[in-house]
């Protein structure tokens, strides 16, 4: 199944790249490929990690603090975050309502 990310979510990754890449060169490179292995295992697995909201699911990369938030479509994987687990929960519930139309999430 393939992969779809919201640019809400390539904005965060992006900016955690490059904050990565700021305390260590190569950091961030490194950062990328988590979540790049996260993708994989969400690609392989969609149903195996928990709801997070009634449409959505919450995947932790190992390495880093950071959750992959995403919804299984029929056709795709919707990805719609990816946070820093240190974030507000607000925020969290927040980027589900406005990444997948969950008003009361």
């Amino acid at each position: 199944m393939r992969i779809l990310v919201l640019s809400c979510a390539e904005d965060e990754f992006a900016e955690a790249v490059d904050y990565y890449n700021e305390q260590r060169p190569g950091l961030g490179f490194e950062f990328a490929v988590e979540v790049q292995r996260t993708f994989e295992r969400i690609r392989h697995h969609p149903e195996t990690w928990p709801m997070f909201s009634c449409r959505a699911r919450r995947c932790l990369t190992d390495r880093f603090p950071f959750g992959v938030l995403y919804q299984v479509r029929s056709d795709c994987i919707l990805v719609g975050t990816i946070m820093h687990l240190k974030r507000d929960p607000m925020r969290w519930q927040q980027r589900v309502g406005e990444a997948f139309g969950e008003p009361n999430a």
